[in-house]
Parts: C-alpha cells; structure tokens; sequence
C-alpha cells in the first residue's frame, strides 16, 4: 500500500529534525543512517525510500535549516525597509548574524561552503538575494561606490573568510574583534565617504540612479534597458 502522502510528508520531517540535532550537536559523523532512524523512531529503510542515502539526507537537512534561517532574515529585511531603518544598520545586522550563525552551526556552515552545494541550493541562493536587497537598499541611499554586486561579492567572501578563520581558531583563542574589524574594512572599500555621495563623485551618484532606474516607468523598457547599460558603463570605468 502506498503511503499517505500527509504521513509521508510527517516522517520526513521528522527524520530531518532528528539528523538536525545530532547535526549540530555532534557533526556530520553522527548523522549515521542507524542513529537517526532511532532517534527520529523510524526504521532505516523509511530513510533510503525518502533520501536515497546519508549525503541526500544531509542535503536535505542543509536545505531545511538555512531555508528557515533565511525566511527570518528576509522578514527582517522587509520589516526594515517598511519602517526606513537606516540601511547601513540593516547591513550591519546582517552581518553580525551571518557571522553568528555560522560560528554558531560549524556543520553546516562546512556542508555550505562547497560550491558545488551552493551552486544548487535554492536557500543558498535565497540567502544571496537577501543580502542584494540590503545592498541594494544602501546604493538607493546615495552611500555604494562600487556596482552593487561587486558590493555582494565582496561582502560574502568575507563573510565567508571570517567564520572560516573563527572556525579554525580554538575558542578561547578566538579575536572578539576579528568580525568588526573585517566589516569595517569591508565598507571601506565599498562606501563612499559622505552620506549624500558627493565624496564618492560620478560613480556613487551612478551606483544610486542605477539602483532606482527599474522603477522608472515613465521610460519605455528599452530606454529603461539603455539606461541601465550606460549606468554600468560608468559604473565599470569608475
């Protein structure tokens, strides 16, 4: 007999919240077939027929805890653009959240950090765009002197650099400031010095229009199109 489609979909949730707590708690060796079935009260072969092996249920765990974690960021993305929050605080508070949560989840902050996981992975890439969306919302200020995906770019690789150096430090020997330090050189690199832009000259004010050019409807699209190209022209030879 076929199992219900509401028990099946019971079950897997239920296996993947068990392999998650023995994920964070004890690291992918734990996550054995055997170990998740009892702990999850299932028998083994309910995993093979709904994950194929332990690197599909590890995907699919991976998948499960960054997607909610997402979710909540993205809430917290919208929350602050309905209220005006300063956009530099916004980035800001991503980042220290980012940085927190992968010091806080070495398992999956590792599972994450294959490219090739990445590549595929619907909340990885949900994760990016709410990030474009903070950058987004500080090149609408007048603040980017750089494209906006340079800006994500380079925001993410030390992100990424940061947990990793952490990571591979032991605890006590950790810098508390390693973090701040990295952020603050991170806007360097891509803030200008005033807050309207004028410090950031011809690049900055294009980074600004570029941002809001989409929205522009009172141009046809392919002037919208246009537009857009020169934009990042001069944004390119800035």
């Amino acid at each position: 007999m076929t199992e219900a489609p509401s028990r099946r979909a019971d079950t897997r949730a239920r296996i993947i919240d068990a392999a998650a707590r023995l994920l964070q708690d004890h690291g992918p060796a734990a996550v054995t077939t055997r170990g998740v079935a009892e702990a999850a009260g299932v028998q083994a072969p309910a995993i093979y027929r709904l994950f194929g092996d332990k690197d599909g249920l590890l995907e699919a765990v991976a998948e499960h805890v960054m997607a909610t974690y997402v979710s909540a960021k993205a809430e917290i993305v919208r929350a602050a653009a309905a209220e005006e929050a300063d956009p530099l605080d916004d980035l800001r508070s991503g980042w220290l959240m980012q940085i927190d949560f992968g010091v806080a989840n070495p398992a999956l902050f590792r599972l994450f950090s294959d490219p090739d996981r990445v590549l595929h992975s619907p909340a990885a890439r949900s994760g990016r765009r709410v990030l474009e969306s903070r950058v987004h919302r500080v090149a609408e200020s007048g603040r980017l002197r750089v494209s906006e995906r340079r800006a994500v770019d380079l925001i993410q690789a030390a992100g990424i650099g940061t947990i990793q150096t952490l990571l591979a430090t032991p605890p006590e020997q950790r810098d508390a400031a390693l973090a701040e330090s990295m952020y603050e050189a991170v806007l360097r690199q891509i803030l200008t010095d005033a807050p309207d832009g004028t410090a950031g000259g011809s690049t900055a004010t294009a980074v600004a229009f570029r941002a809001i050019a989409p929205g522009l409807t009172a141009l046809t699209e392919g002037e919208r199109r246009l537009l857009t190209e020169w934009l990042d022209r001069v944004i390119a030879g800035g």
